[in-house]
């Protein structure tokens, strides 16, 4: 396995992950209508957009094939001063989860966050995610929680944070 930084060829085995996490992480949380509405196609536009301009990491089996990804940066919306960074997203596919791969990959992103001096870090996480557990098991506390709407329905968002970053290198 082999963790390293995405580029522009990625986009399309990115958008893959993406969408195929999604209906296996989110097919009884999120509405089915929005899962039936992601495409490879919709997903690999935003990739495109967003590697060149991020911090997006990937991680490949050992036949080279993109198996999950994550990325971070800057805290989002500036509301949480002590959370200078964020986690914005990481998708293992089902079937790697439970490896270590996703401690890899949030270190990947952590070391590219302690490089810009960011120190602190939240994730938003659906609270009827499993993913929970992993957070919590990594440090993370939960610091807020907001209602958010989504294809009509209402679903609970948890920010997980770390106050120091460097214990998850």
């Amino acid at each position: 396995m082999n963790i390293r930084k995405a580029v522009l060829l990625d986009v399309d085995s990115i958008a893959k992950v993406h969408v195929d996490c999604w209906k296996t992480t989110y097919a009884n949380i999120i509405p089915d209508v929005y899962i039936r509405n992601l495409t490879y196609e919709k997903r690999a536009k935003l990739w495109e957009r967003i590697i060149p301009n991020g911090n997006v990491f990937v991680a490949e089996d050992d036949n080279s094939q993109i198996i999950g990804f994550a990325d971070g940066g800057r805290e989002r919306t500036g509301d949480y001063k002590e959370y200078r960074g964020e986690m914005y997203s990481i998708y293992i596919l089902k079937s790697y989860q439970g490896l270590g791969i996703g401690k890899r990959l949030i270190q990947a992103v952590v070391n590219e966050l302690l490089k810009q001096d960011l120190n602190s870090m939240i994730v938003w996480v659906l609270k009827d995610n499993i993913s929970c557990d992993f957070y919590e098991k990594m440090g993370g506390k939960v610091v807020d929680r907001k209602t958010v709407d989504f294809s009509g329905g209402e679903l609970i968002e948890l920010a997980y944070g770390w106050k120091d970053i460097s214990s998850l290198k």
